[in-house]
């Protein structure tokens, strides 16, 4: 009876033996498995850099609100009836929404902002310290207008970055006072760059002021927009109570989906997630068929080993070796094979997503967009699926070789010349 250990003594002399062969047989599965962790890594970069285009606009549970026009009748009122928010539907919603952490209005005025000879005209954005943290702000340089700016009803601003640099042309602006709408304000925190696709009504030309102090240039009874973001994923149930709460105050019905307009970025997320799964398993199935080119290829050069070998194997039989120790010895021949081309595959494939560094993709659509690149990120579920269809294309390429020289009649394979 031949020991489970002499097995792969044979099998670890045999690939010895045959070195050239095995070296070749072993990049074909190195190039196969670095192309699957690749892919992979391709379609987890590519999501991730939907998340970051996302963040960039606002929180991951930001949800706006906008007033529409009714297209159903309810109750007394027929359908056109104009929906206007105001500052009291904060309060209702703040109260009946239990899972909203952070609520603030937001409205808009076109202003005349000028410093010393340059004047613009651009968008002043309104709103309460909260507005930061909802839509991401992200600061540059001093800081976001407080909560006692609001109540002080203080004249103060932040820009944008665009804003900045067309004002003050590089020169520190912090402490400085631009008009707007001949008022001074002074500035006190200035924005990072945002994501902007094309060069109209640019997000980063806006002057954010404290919306109590909006009032210097319009009616604020009337409100644009509210903006909140809340705990939890459940963004429907959030939705519900939200036009449950307008719906019986502004006499819609919370069905009317033109009565109020509710944009939820992580509904538009899971949107995308659904197209960027898709394409990781369209990517998986891609790399898979690519590793199985190199199975092919082991598998063949498995079959000309057992072809090789017969009388070996005739030999190995007569002296007492099993159907089993046979099926053993090429499969751990197969499967040596395989996880050594694979480890050296999962490093290539290491070394190029750390050579070849972000990828275009949103910076080539929107100014300031490299957040939205895609970078390969190899996580360790990348590792984990591609190392699973590595062991089965090894298996499956292994095991029919090994077969059939397990059934190799003994006295036929010693006559084999």
């Amino acid at each position: 009876m031949i020991q489970t250990r002499d097995v792969f003594k044979e099998a670890y002399g045999a690939l010895r033996h045959n070195r050239q062969r095995t070296a070749i047989t072993m990049l074909g599965m190195a190039w196969g498995i670095a192309t699957v962790v690749l892919l992979l890594a391709y379609g987890t970069g590519f999501s991730t850099a939907i998340i970051s285009i996302f963040k960039a606009y606002a929180s991951m549970q930001a949800m706006g609100i906008a007033g529409g026009r009714t297209s159903m009748q309810a109750g007394g009122n027929k359908a056109g009836t104009s929906i206007r928010l105001t500052s009291d539907d904060i309060d209702r919603v703040l109260a009946n929404v239990p899972s909203v952490t952070r609520i603030t209005p937001e409205s808009f005025y076109d202003a005349p902002i000028s410093y010393e000879g340059r004047s613009y005209t651009w968008q002043v954005h309104g709103g309460n310290s909260n507005l930061q943290e909802v839509q991401n702000l992200q600061i540059a340089a001093g800081r976001f207008y407080s909560p006692e700016d609001l109540q002080l009803r203080a004249r103060v601003c932040v820009l944008g970055s665009e804003s900045k640099d067309k004002l003050f042309s590089g020169r520190f602006a912090l402490g400085e006072k631009i008009r707007i709408n001949g008022i001074p304000y002074e500035v006190i925190g200035v924005l990072k760059p945002r994501p902007q696709e094309g060069t109209e009504n640019s997000i980063n030309r806006v002057v954010y002021i404290p919306f109590s102090t909006l009032s210097d240039f319009r009616d604020t009874h009337y409100i644009d927009m509210i903006w909140l973001d809340f705990f939890g994923d459940d963004y429907g149930s959030v939705e519900r109570a939200v036009r449950n709460t307008l719906g019986l105050q502004h006499n819609f019905r919370p069905d009317d989906k033109r009565a109020l307009f509710v944009f939820s970025l992580m509904e538009q997320l899971s949107q995308f997630r659904i197209i960027t799964m898709a394409l990781q398993v369209l990517l998986a199935f891609i790399g898979a068929l690519t590793l199985g080119i190199g199975g092919i290829g082991l598998m063949n050069i498995m079959l000309v080993s057992v072809t090789q070998r017969t009388r070996e194997i005739g030999v190995e039989k007569a002296l007492g070796a099993r159907r089993f120790d046979i099926l053993l010895q090429f499969l751990s021949e197969a499967l040596a094979i395989t996880f050594v081309g694979g480890l050296a595959g999962i490093v290539l494939a290491y070394i190029i997503s750390f050579s070849v560094g972000d990828l275009t993709f949103y910076s080539a659509l929107a100014q300031h967009g490299e957040m939205g690149d895609i970078r390969l990120i190899i996580s360790p579920v990348t590792v984990l699926v591609a190392t699973s269809i590595l062991t089965f294309v090894g298996l499956v390429s292994g095991m029919i070789p090994a077969v059939r020289a397990s059934r190799l009649d003994p006295i036929e394979a010693l006559r084999y010349e």
